[in-house]
């Protein structure tokens, strides 16, 4: 079995199979939880970066917490990723970024933290900008490359899909080619050089909303063909075929946000076919916020989907869903769920 932790809107829920249920614990009660990552050489070792409390870490799988504040300037924690490569100190590197767009980071398990300050330097850096704060921008999505020690991604929303080849001393500006509004940023060991891209594109262009490289970024393709949703927001691939790939996506940003407008699609595509919409064991898309999508390397063929309504599991690389039975405390509200991470037992 795993365990699941999930950033929610007033905290962080720990999900585990217990006793043959599924039992949620709720710590960091009150703070608006945003990201979250684990340390794969120290898996009770958890970073969360919250919007205006700044970032928090647990050395016990999530049961207490202490804040985090030697070096890092911004409080608005927005993403957080672990390189599977680059250690230090006997721990995985982790990159942290806020709002406004700047990341940070550590080598020490989180002790201390070091600013990457050449990001703002970048000359498309005056253009970005976050429609609903258009005084400002963050930094999205953060994706270390598990193959190239080094290399990491970083995606501006909105305006620039980055690149660096040491660690974020230095930073490449976004490829004309590339995505604008990329949401979710991910790789895969057994696809090198590979990126898949959900991006916020489509809203504007349909059919653009979903773009790949097949060259570490230098260039870049869009492949949206069967799908009639083109704001899309997560994405996640199969952890033993890189050619399956599941996404999810609505019409637009109200539809896949707003609680009062909801209405969200997940899609999957295998090998080099179409997008095709999933329905089976899924809510309807109709009052569903767009999901976050989750894997593990350790479960091959399966996923995970994290929305308003639930969190729900497929077993067959995405083609039928269940929804997990979770057990929460007593007067637990509904509540949206922004990040999920797959902790194997």
């Amino acid at each position: 079995m795993v365990t699941l932790y999930a950033t929610r809107e007033t905290a962080v829920a720990v999900i585990r199979h217990q006793q043959g249920e599924w039992r949620a614990d709720l710590s960091l009660a009150g703070l608006q939880t945003q990201c979250i990552v684990q340390d794969p050489s120290h898996v009770e070792k958890l970073y969360c970066g919250t919007f205006d409390q700044g970032l928090w870490q647990s050395s016990d799988a999530g049961k207490t917490w202490q804040h985090v504040d030697d070096g890092i300037t911004e409080k608005q924690i927005t993403s957080l990723a672990v390189s599977p490569l680059e250690r230090g100190n006997g721990y995985h590197v982790i990159y942290v970024g806020t709002e406004p767009s700047t990341m940070f980071r550590s080598e020490d398990g989180g002790s201390r933290w070091q600013e990457l300050t050449t990001l703002r330097q970048l000359p498309s850096a005056p253009t970005w900008s976050f429609p609903p704060r258009p005084y400002t921008h963050h930094v999205r999505w953060i994706t270390p490359d598990p193959l190239v020690a080094g290399r990491v991604f970083a995606t501006i929303e909105a305006g620039a899909l980055i690149r660096s080849h040491d660690g974020g001393q230095t930073w490449e500006d976004r490829r004309p080619d590339g995505p604008y509004d990329t949401h979710t940023l991910i790789m895969h060991r057994l696809a090198p050089n590979h990126l898949y891209s959900a991006a916020g594109d489509g809203f504007m262009q349909p059919g653009a909303g979903f773009v790949e490289s097949s060259d570490g970024g230098q260039s870049w393709f869009r492949t949206g063909e069967g799908m009639h949703h083109h704001y899309l927001w997560s994405v996640a691939a199969d952890p033993g075929d890189p050619s399956t790939l599941v996404v999810s996506g609505a019409s637009g940003p109200q539809t896949a946000h707003n609680p009062y407008q909801a209405e969200s699609a997940i899609y999957r595509r295998a090998g080099n076919g179409p997008w095709q919409q999933v329905h089976n064991g899924l809510p309807p898309s109709k009052g569903m916020l767009a999901s976050v999508l989750a894997t593990h390397e350790t479960e091959p063929g399966v996923f995970y989907a994290a929305n308003n309504i639930g969190i729900f599991r497929s077993s067959d690389a995405g083609l039928n869903w269940e929804s997990l039975p979770i057990r929460w405390p007593e007067n637990t509200p509904s509540e949206r769920i922004s990040a999920l991470v797959i902790s194997p037992d």
